[in-house]
């Protein structure tokens, strides 16, 4: 799995300030109770900052997170999250859990068939009989009838102004779409500025694709739908939630 947000982890919760972790925490907590409402124990993947695990641990859920960024692990930690830095891909682990997570399209940024079925092996390796696996990613139909482009973010707070460049490159005949990130800070105190570009490359699925994966790797689905919205997966929906069950 390729590195990414090393380079502006410490800018990540600036940029996104209006992220609604507490209606997409609900949406998962709903979704838990409604497939496997006897699941105590969650594991995370790209658990980032925190947002939503901290948030889940508040609801009650004994949570651990795995964070490929250094520097996004420690402000989770700093915040109280269990939080362990590695590869999602690779990290080695002996505890097993009710569910597992993967949100904001981490599922996405795996690009290789034999990485996405070496974690889907591993994830249910890593969960209890009839455990549920979660994720989103971004949905083919919407990618292609919408297509990406060129978009511009600004974020300030009392110590820098960031201004964010996302330039996307598709590959039709992959399913990837890489987003060129430059990101521009500038230090509001001695006026400063500094330069930072990070690439991400994000595949986009067909529901097919995730069926077959599950099939082979062990799982059911058991649901899928919009995110948050919940409802039947179209052209306009860009980011489609996974509900899969741990076969026995």
């Amino acid at each position: 799995m390729e590195k990414v947000f090393d380079a502006y982890g410490k800018y990540y919760n600036l940029f996104y300030t209006d992220k609604q972790y507490s209606l997409e925490t609900d949406y998962i907590d709903n979704i838990i109770k409604e497939f496997a409402p006897k699941t105590k124990t969650i594991l995370e993947y790209g658990s980032g900052t925190g947002g939503h695990g901290l948030l889940l641990k508040d609801k009650g859920y004994a949570i651990m997170g795995i964070e490929r960024s250094e520097e996004m692990a420690k402000i989770a930690m700093a915040k109280g999250y269990n939080c362990h830095v590695g590869d999602i891909l690779d990290y080695k682990m002996s505890q097993t859990f009710d569910a597992c997570i993967a949100l904001f399209h981490v599922v996405s940024y795996i690009n290789r068939n034999t990485d996405l079925i070496n974690l889907f092996s591993k994830t249910r390796s890593r969960l209890n009989p009839n455990g549920i696996f979660i994720f989103d990613v971004w949905f083919s139909p919407a990618v292609m009838f919408q297509t990406p482009e060129v978009r511009i973010k600004k974020a300030e707070d009392d110590q820098v102004a960031v201004t964010r460049l996302a330039q996307p490159v598709i590959d039709n005949l992959k399913n990837v779409v890489t987003v060129n990130y430059h990101v521009f800070i500038k230090n509001k105190q001695n006026g400063q500025c500094t330069e930072l570009s990070e690439s991400h490359p994000m595949r986009h699925f067909s529901i097919p694709e995730i069926e077959l994966l599950a099939e082979h790797t062990g799982f059911s689905i058991l649901k899928t739908e919009e995110f948050l919205t919940k409802n039947q997966p179209s052209s306009n929906s860009w980011g489609v939630t996974f509900i899969l069950k741990a076969n026995e």
